[in-house]
């Protein structure tokens, strides 16, 4: 497994990371059971993943109790943990500041470690990015200072509001949704570069479209029950479209994970695996990069067909 910078002065992440939702219960979406868990992060150590994104609201923090009890086995300087703050394990949806110091203390506690290497604001509004406007950025700085947290930022999509973050706090981590079908976030790299932070990319398969496993045809339920019959027609024609021009390389989900990657402001790119076999195969298809002439193929590909439609999450 490759590695790739992340924090100043802090061990090097794998180019794969282990997005850990589900691994709560009751996730919304598709749980695994304790015992499957386990094994699925066991695999992923093996694999020479370090990397391990996960949240309080993950299964009402079961997601982060999992984790802790095997990180509890662990030499803690070996793993890198990201986790969120804003979605509470109480299934609340709160941003205020005065929640910030709990939250982080009860992650802590569930995943048996002392400090997180990274702590972001969990896809908050807009008003809450600006750090000339809120106090949450000065009680980060003290969580530092403190020794609990190495480093923190927000989860945000677009580029202003990445902008928006860079410029007005000391902000290093930045998670985005990024994929071959929504790179907006790329028109803010330079500057997460020229700041000296880091992109975790997230929803790498847009929401499955990118394995190859969805068609005109498909029909959803539970969460993904949002598209419309005609948002399924665009997509499956973009991904038809995808996979002509991506034809040549090992598999779509290969080149969907490596588009990701093949931009250095990217420290690591997060699927939310829901099986050991997911695992394995995200494991094995990361390792063939893109080639400058693909990515920039699919760089032409977005903006001349993908950027206008505007396409809902």
């Amino acid at each position: 497994m490759k590695t790739r910078k992340y924090l100043e002065g802090g061990i090097e992440v794998s180019e794969l990371g282990f997005g850990a939702w589900q691994l709560g219960v009751d996730s919304g979406w598709k749980a695994v059971t304790e015992s499957d868990a386990e094994r699925m992060i066991r695999t992923a150590l093996d694999r020479g993943i370090n990397f391990y994104d996960t949240a309080p609201n993950y299964g009402n923090g079961t997601s982060e109790e999992r984790l802790g009890k095997v990180f509890k086995t662990l030499d803690r300087e070996s793993i890198v943990i990201n986790s969120k703050f804003g979605r509470l394990d109480n299934g609340i949806v709160d941003f205020s500041s005065k929640h910030i110091q709990g939250s982080v203390e009860r992650s802590l506690k569930r995943l048996n470690v002392d400090y997180l290497d990274s702590v972001i604001i969990h896809s908050p509004p807009r008003e809450f990015l600006d750090g000339n406007q809120n106090d949450h950025y000065a009680i980060l700085e003290r969580l530092q200072e403190e020794g609990k947290i190495k480093a923190y930022g927000a989860s945000v999509d677009a580029e202003d509001e990445i902008k928006t973050l860079l410029n007005t706090t000391n902000a290093k981590v930045i998670q985005s949704f990024f994929n071959i079908l929504h790179q907006d976030c790329v028109g803010a790299f330079d500057l997460v570069k020229a700041k000296g932070a880091t992109v975790i990319a997230k929803i790498p398969f847009d929401s499955g479209w990118l394995t190859g496993k969805y068609h005109v045809d498909s029909t959803f339920t539970g969460v993904r029950d949002r598209w419309s019959v005609e948002e399924i027609r665009t997509r499956a024609r973009l991904v038809d479209r995808v996979k002509d021009i991506v034809a040549d390389q090992p598999s779509l989900i290969s080149a969907a994970l490596s588009f990701c990657t093949s931009f250095d402001a990217v420290s690591t790119v997060i699927p939310g695996a829901i099986s050991e076999d997911q695992l394995i195969a995200n494991s094995v298809a990361i390792e063939h990069p893109i080639g400058s002439e693909l990515r920039a193929a699919l760089e032409d590909f977005y903006r001349e067909e993908v950027r206008s439609l505007q396409l809902p999450w």
